[in-house]
């Protein structure tokens, strides 16, 4: 359970803040940024200067285009001692990536997320690993800030909520989930719209980029494992980017035979990048944990130097071991 007294520190900050820098994870997902640009648009309507980034690469993934990013600039313009700066959707520090020296230079670090794995830093630290989102507790902290909730608001938690629950088919959705997803609907959301944008919308190259990862994935039925690998280079054949394959994973893991699904994304300096996903019966966040990267329970990742082979053999090892 959170703890309320955090929650109410962090609003009298933020209240008592005339400027607010927020941040969220590289790479970030629809949880992280629809919860970074959902509070940022309604401090800025409270009056508050506001600026929001995330670490490089400075890329808005293709399926969250349609979120307000104008309060978004790039971590170069990003300010190097904030008065107050707000962190969401962050497990560890490191995960702020070149925004991370701004945190440290910070008058006040205020820290929203909801990672398992996430064991405090900064200043003020609202963590509570039962919320389904991060936008969960943003929508708290609005409550204590007395900040009216605007379509526009609506629209960026919602969008924070539904992709992090898997469209309230993981296990993290509950009923009071749910009560707040129609909060938000009440308030504005318009849930058909955002779902096409983020679930049914792909450039035809994804089509490709899929076929050929999915046409060499491997079942590792002893451990109920089933895992792909993608090539940087292969996507860039396939006219897209990193962005545009984000709903692969959900392909990938529904693989009846398997527990775990591993999507290794290679880039072109050695590092692999690491999804993982279960089904319920095995910790990925702790998985993960275990190799430097971090998540929840049921969906984690992490990256590897090396190769993908090695990489996704090192996720094998650790399945074995739990098993």
């Amino acid at each position: 359970m959170i703890d309320r007294s955090l929650l109410d520190q962090a609003g009298g900050t933020i209240a008592g803040s005339d400027e607010l820098a927020l941040a969220c994870h590289v790479g970030p997902d629809g949880d992280a940024l629809g919860s970074m640009i959902g509070f940022g648009l309604a401090a800025r309507n409270a009056g508050k200067k506001v600026v929001a980034s995330f670490g490089s690469p400075f890329v808005v993934p293709a399926n969250l285009a349609f979120l307000p990013t104008d309060l978004l600039v790039a971590p170069g313009e990003f300010p190097a001692s904030p008065q107050t700066m707000v962190v969401f959707d962050v497990g560890s520090a490191d995960r702020l990536a070149e925004l991370g020296s701004s945190a440290g230079r910070a008058e006040r670090l205020i820290v929203i997320d909801h990672h398992v794995t996430n064991d405090g830093f900064g200043d003020i630290a609202v963590i509570d690993p039962e919320a389904a989102a991060t936008s969960v507790l943003v929508a708290d902290l609005l409550e204590i800030l007395n900040w009216p909730m605007t379509p526009e608001i609506a629209t960026c938690l919602h969008t924070a909520l539904v992709t992090d629950t898997g469209r309230f088919q993981y296990s993290n959705t509950t009923p009071s989930t749910l009560r707040l997803a129609a909060d938000f609907v009440a308030a504005g959301a318009k849930p058909a719209q955002i779902s096409q944008k983020v679930y049914e919308e792909a450039p035809f190259g994804y089509l490709k980029a899929a076929g050929v990862a999915l046409s060499r994935a491997k079942l590792d039925q002893e451990v109920g494992m089933v895992s792909a690998v993608i090539t940087e280079t292969e996507l860039e054949e396939a006219g897209v980017d990193w962005g545009d394959i984000d709903n692969l994973m959900d392909t990938l893991r529904l693989t009846t035979e398997a527990d775990v699904a591993v999507l290794a994304k290679v880039h072109p300096d050695n590092r692999v990048k690491l999804s993982l996903r279960s089904r319920g019966g095995t910790d990925v966040g702790a998985l993960a944990a275990e190799l430097g990267g971090g998540g929840h329970r049921l969906a984690s990742g992490f990256t590897f130097e090396g190769s993908a082979d090695d990489a996704i053999g090192e996720v094998r090892k650790r399945i074995e071991a739990h098993q």
